[in-house]
């Protein structure tokens, strides 16, 4: 991993945290591994063209590799993306005044556990993701034992969820290689974020109450409850809601482009879907609460939400009228807009 300046974040210890206590995999032979391995390039380059002729979206792929990886290896490279998602707020908590260096150093020790904890729990459960702020456009991972997992446990043909599963996340490549303001949008966005958070008056006691709430209010099984509710201003949550607007669309693009190509060259598709829906709610009470705990639960809605935005417009105004949305930051649909895209249509088209 690069090296970093002192940080409020240990990362390294965050790395080390999250692979002593990632999950082993499936059990699989050299060859078997060889052949997923193989398999998930395949599909990647398959989905490719598929995607680009269904959203008009192209993008170099030459410039954004894709990386079939394993569970220690995905935590890593999660650990390089948040860190510069972090950073801004890094070097804001690194102007907070009284804090004494020993203080500093325990912190960041702290909170490097957490996040290494948090990345434990993930890496079993991920199956894709595109890095947008890694390299000149980005990265592609697959993880490999995830999706294998994932296949047998839905009992569906391996080659159909490996292609299907790389149809949204390719998806996702092409938005931020297509459309090329979005990455740096997305950054702005937090780095507002961390501007408008009041470090200086954190109350400790405070946020530990507040901690003790959330926790009840997942206990009964409140399914809004978050880590987000901790720490957000009024200006804060203007700004969550304009990052979520954006992530829903992109999350709920990514699974109308599955459906809409799906069919043509997925054949168990139908299948597929219905059994991988259930599969995205947890598995049982602890990993539901967990889910919550860390917004998982939200990222689900998202995926709901933005796929209903998605659909409605493009039967109001066809493709191409959706495809204004790509056009500036100023045609991104706001929260309210999500909820009701004939708003969006009004204004923007």
């Amino acid at each position: 991993m690069k090296r970093r300046r002192r940080s409020a974040i240990d990362w390294g210890v965050a790395v080390k945290t999250g692979q002593s206590f990632v999950q082993p995999g499936p059990a699989v032979t050299p060859e078997q591994a060889t052949e997923a391995v193989t398999g998930l390039h395949t599909a990647a380059e398959r989905a490719r063209s598929h995607v680009a002729d269904y959203t008009g979206l192209s993008a170099d792929p030459a410039r954004t590799p894709v990386l079939v990886v394993d569970r220690p290896s995905w935590i890593a490279a999660a650990v390089d993306g948040f860190a510069v998602l972090a950073d801004p707020l890094e070097r804001r908590l690194a102007d907070v005044k009284g804090v004494s260096p020993l203080v500093r150093l325990a912190g960041a020790h702290v909170t490097g556990l957490e996040v290494g904890a948090m990345l434990a729990f993930l890496s079993s459960r991920v199956l894709g993701q595109f890095d947008p702020y890694s390299g000149p456009a980005g990265r592609l991972l697959l993880i490999a034992p995830n999706i294998v997992a994932a296949e047998r446990e839905l009992d569906v043909p391996p080659e159909d969820f490996r292609l299907w599963v790389c149809l949204h996340e390719e998806t996702h490549r092409l938005q931020f290689g297509g459309v090329p303001w979005l990455a740096g949008h997305l950054k702005a966005q937090i780095e507002t974020l961390a501007d408008t958070a009041d470090l200086q008056g954190t109350d400790l006691i405070t946020v530990a109450d507040e901690s003790l709430g959330l926790v009840w209010r997942l206990v009964k099984g409140d399914e809004d409850a978050s880590l987000l509710d901790l720490m957000q201003s009024d200006e804060q949550r203007a700004v969550v809601d304009r990052i979520t607007a954006v992530m829903s669309l992109l999350e709920g693009h990514a699974d109308v482009v599955m459906d809409g190509v799906g069919p043509d060259v997925v054949p168990s598709v139908t299948t597929m879907r219905e059994r991988f829906g259930k599969r995205r709610h947890g598995r049982g009470t602890v990993d539901r609460t967990v889910r919550r705990l860390l917004g998982l639960e939200a990222k689900i809605r998202q995926y709901r939400d933005g796929a209903a935005f998605v659909r409605t417009v493009v039967d109001r105004v066809g493709h191409d009228g959706f495809s204004a949305v790509w056009t500036s930051p100023e045609h991104l649909p706001t929260a309210a807009e999500i909820t009701d895209p004939a708003q969006w249509c009004r204004r923007v088209l």
